[in-house]
């Protein structure tokens, strides 16, 4: 009896989803013309120099690294403000805050000026948009395409229910490429918390700035997912809007902001584009390799081979002394742990640096890293975990990568051998590796290597956590840089009882494979 009612409901569950995805329907794209990227600007203010300085660094990229928030804020609005020919931009989220509306009015004044504006987004990161995208796409100058569109728009979630498998596969690259001459590319999504002003926790992060032989790269993978089977024109998604102006209705609700006055003194007083323009900036020319997922892996899995992880390891090649990695999410599961006790024993030093429980925004996530924690430090891993509050003992300019007060670590970065680092949105977690496609840069940088390195080594006194197996528990040590000494946890810090209960049912549940 139980077994006849249990198959009579998996039968009606099967029947609801397939009526579901035929009620909510996407629109079919055969029909869709797929845009080009345009050749690169030969006029204008970036080529002006940029064509006698990669005239001088032939097949080279040139970087310069976006630390801070407010410069890279700052480099996206003064970069879409210099544009004369083309801007292509890709993410995962931009969000309906003060600076997602800067940055799409920035688009509007360039497509003003006659600059052809392309907008890739993932949708899942676009709730509250759908009356900006649909002004958007009314511009002649202006297209929008979403990736893996959500079927319902008033209650975006409920089409998990019936189209799950598809929805859960998402889009989290990020790029802003300029005349086909400039590209900024890296971990930060387009909001506020990415950006260094707003009273919320901020999300730490970076980003590079990149010319040279590398912009064609980034175009032409812009390319690849755009023509995707993922991408749909935003028009038949969330329709038209000829009549309205939300940009600028949301603009003028800001006026009065503080924020506001904040980020306006930001752009008067960035010198990032204007240095660039003037052949000023401080770039380092070097070798960079674009590492990016197939687009085809937000239709489902692709070959193992294929996969930005696999494709990044055998780029990376054999590690010889050390490897050092910043990530906001670390899943590594049990081939991950297999990996870095295979590092640790053939010689190579492995560190890792994530957010801790009292600073992640995704509790689920460090139930994954949790449990695996153990196992990672009995193979020899270094592990460190990002305080949300900085001692008052550390000092001010060794923040850096860390952040500050209140911060979230949402950096995607890695070091090896003191001579290559890796910027990107690539966490070390199962979604990154398996689920969502992923977007970054392998630079051949001692430089940025080496300042990379240098973080662990100087042991993030007063920013993280020391995690640490004694016995058969972990301990968190937390040392004071003025007195020498160093304190001991028994417990996780921002540990409560619901928190300890979640975490003890999610690491008991077969979901690894989706965090």
């Amino acid at each position: 009896m139980i077994l006849k009612k249990l198959v009579s409901a998996i039968a009606l569950t099967g029947n609801a989803i397939v009526v579901a995805r035929s009620v909510f329907a996407l629109p079919e794209i055969e029909q869709r013309i797929d845009s080009t990227a345009l050749p690169k600007a030969i006029s204008g203010p970036l080529a002006e120099v940029l064509i006698e300085l990669e005239a001088k660094h032939k097949g080279l990229t040139g970087i310069a690294p976006l630390q801070n928030g407010a410069d890279a804020f700052a480099a996206r609005i003064l970069l879409a403000d210099t544009a004369i020919s083309s801007i292509d931009a890709q993410y995962y989220m931009w969000h309906a805050d003060l600076t997602g509306t800067l940055l799409l009015d920035a688009l509007v004044r360039a497509a003003g000026r006659g600059v052809r504006v392309r907008l890739l987004l993932d949708d899942n990161g676009t709730s509250g948009l759908d009356d900006e995208m649909a002004a958007l796409v009314a511009h002649l100058n202006i297209e929008v395409r979403l990736y893996n569109p959500f079927n319902l728009r008033a209650f975006k979630n409920l089409s998990y229910a019936f189209d799950f498998f598809r929805l859960n596969r998402r889009m989290h690259n990020k790029s802003f490429t300029v005349d086909g001459r400039a590209t900024i590319l890296g971990g930060r999504n387009v909001s506020d918390e990415y950006f260094g002003t707003c009273p919320t926790p901020l999300f730490v992060d970076l980003d590079v700035l990149a010319v040279g032989i590398i912009v064609a790269e980034v175009a032409a993978d812009f390319d690849r997912y755009w023509a995707s089977l993922s991408s749909y024109p935003a028009d038949t998604i969330v329709g038209i809007n000829k009549d309205t102006d939300p940009i600028g209705k949301r603009l003028t609700e800001f006026r009065d902001d503080p924020q506001m006055h904040e980020y306006k003194a930001i752009l008067d007083h960035s010198k990032i584009v204007s240095d660039l323009v003037k052949g000023e900036l401080a770039l380092e020319w070097t070798t960079t390799l674009l590492v990016s997922d197939d687009p085809a892996k937000g239709q489902g899995a692709v070959p193992q081979e294929k996969l930005l992880a696999s494709r990044l390891k055998e780029a990376v090649g054999d590690i010889q002394t050390k490897l050092d990695g910043i990530s906001a999410y670390v899943v590594p599961g049990a081939d991950g742990v297999k990996t870095f006790a295979d590092l640790q024993a053939s010689g190579v030093r492995v560190r890792m640096l994530t957010n801790s429980m009292e600073a992640t925004d995704v509790l689920p996530v460090h139930a994954g890293y949790a449990k695996r924690r153990k196992d990672m430090l009995k193979s020899g891993v270094k592990l460190f975990e990002l305080r949300d509050k900085v001692a008052p003992s550390a000092a001010a300019n060794r923040l850096g990568l860390l952040g500050s007060s209140g911060a979230s670590l949402h950096t995607k970065t890695f070091a090896v051998d003191g001579a290559r680092i890796f910027v990107g949105s690539f966490n070390f977690d199962t979604r990154s590796t398996r689920l969502n496609t992923e977007l970054g840069l392998l630079i051949d940088s001692e430089q940025m290597a080496q300042k990379l390195h240098s973080v662990f080594d100087e042991g993030m006194v007063g920013l993280t956590w020391r995690v640490e197996l004694r016995g058969k528990g972990l301990v968190w040590v937390d040392a004071d840089s003025n007195s020498g000494t160093e304190s001991v946890r028994n417990s996780e810090p921002g540990s409560s009882v619901t928190r300890s209960i979640i975490l003890a049912i999610v690491e008991r549940l077969p979901v690894e494979w989706l965090l």
